[in-house]
């Protein structure tokens, strides 16, 4: 009896030379097939570092703001009507253990601010007047972008300080012009930096609080302001309504404003799961595109299955070739969609200046599943191929 020889084993060095000729004899075809899987990948990574990196410089505003800032504004009464934060109430806050700074600002009703005297007093552009103390921007944590704040002096006479949004609504970059408000003239000093804790005010023209009685001011406190440490502002968050309107405590409404950017933080974890999903639907989709293109180049080279398998390759060695072909296919479109997926996580990082966080998470997922559709999308292709018998194969013409 004739014994045949064992098939010779294929080492990890020909499988991959054998695997890959596919993608060195169609070039452009191995691009176009890859490109499905490069732009799941790079959606991936991409959407999901941008949150990643928005998340990250959320935090970093955190704690450079603080979270010791809390707001006092007026609610309303049991019967329905606006209430009033009470005389004093800045002295009493003030007197609070802890308590490291506070100011506030009034709304002054009725008064528009405009460019000139020329425009209808019924277009505001959205801003708001407001009455501030001198000391404003020390609970705030605020700064000033050109010119100088309100101070003792000029708080008693017609000038203004714009916030952001203000002053690049009114077209204002700089100091020494004037605004008209009320019917007067007042001289712009200031223009503010953005201000996160408090983003009403960068829509306020802010004048002193002696001279907006002469606009008609009543003298309420429609916000105050007020920074403690940290390890006291539990604290004072637990007796401030109290202290601020003590017969009517029930009718001052106060909240810490970073809580508002904590929030933001963490809706930006809970888009993750979502742009994970799309990145799932484009890496599905070019999957697909991978298994007709393996499948296509299966009839082509029939002849060369029939070869091998002629010359003593076995069924697993085709499979394996085939397979190999595919996944290095798909894994070729996960390295780029990896790498321009962090070219854009870099740019919109250095776009906004927040610290670069790599998307761990996004990046090992996308490069997985990238092989794993590969290995997939090639499954049947490579099974078709090793089916076939070499007559089959070396007849096709």
């Amino acid at each position: 009896m004739i014994t045949l020889p064992e098939p010779v084993r294929l080492r990890g060095g020909d499988l991959a030379t054998v695997g890959l000729e596919g993608l060195r004899g169609r070039p452009l075809r191995a691009v176009l097939s890859a490109l499905g899987i490069a732009i799941g990948v790079a959606a991936m990574v991409g959407l999901v570092g941008i949150s990643t990196v928005s998340k990250a410089g959320l935090i970093a505003e955190i704690e450079d703001l603080g979270t010791s800032m809390l707001t006092v504004t007026p609610g309303t009464s049991l019967v329905g009507k606006n209430s009033h934060l009470p005389a004093g109430a800045e002295s009493r806050v003030s007197r609070i253990p802890g308590v490291t700074g506070v100011s506030a600002v009034g709304l002054v009703p009725d008064a528009s601010v405009r460019r000139t005297d020329r425009i209808s007093t019924a277009t505001t552009s959205g801003l708001a007047v407001q009455a501030a103390r001198t000391n404003l921007l020390v609970p705030l944590g605020g700064t000033v972008r050109t010119g100088a704040f309100l101070n003792e002096a000029t708080s008693r006479y017609p000038s203004v300080v714009l916030g952001s949004v203000a002053a690049e609504r009114l077209g204002i970059d700089r100091p020494g012009e004037h605004v008209y408000i009320a019917g007067r003239w007042f001289m712009v000093i200031g223009i503010l930096d953005a201000l996160k804790l408090s983003p009403d005010l960068d829509r306020s023209a802010l004048i002193g609080w002696s001279y907006a009685t002469r606009l008609g001011f009543d003298g309420y406190i429609t916000a105050l302001y007020e920074r403690s440490t940290d390890e006291s502002v539990h604290s004072v968050n637990a007796v401030l309504a109290n202290t601020v309107n003590p017969e009517h405590p029930d009718e001052m409404e106060v909240s810490r404003p970073s809580d508002v950017l904590t929030a933001e933080a963490a809706a930006n974890r809970a888009f993750n799961a979502l742009f994970f999903g799309l990145g799932a639907v484009a890496l599905l989709a070019g999957g697909v595109g991978i298994a007709n293109i393996m499948v296509i180049s299966v009839l082509e080279r029939r002849q060369e299955i029939g070869l091998r398998r002629s010359l003593g390759a076995t069924r697993g060695q085709i499979r394996l070739q085939f397979l190999t072909e595919s996944v290095s296919l798909s894994a070729l479109g996960g390295a780029a969609g990896v790498i321009f997926g962090l070219v854009i996580c870099l740019g919109y990082a250095g776009y906004r200046g927040w610290p670069l966080v790599l998307p761990g998470q996004a990046i090992a997922g996308g490069a997985l599943a990238a092989i794993a559709i590969g290995a997939v999308a090639g499954l049947y292709p490579a099974r078709r191929a090793a089916r076939l018998t070499p007559t089959e194969a070396l007849a096709t013409t």
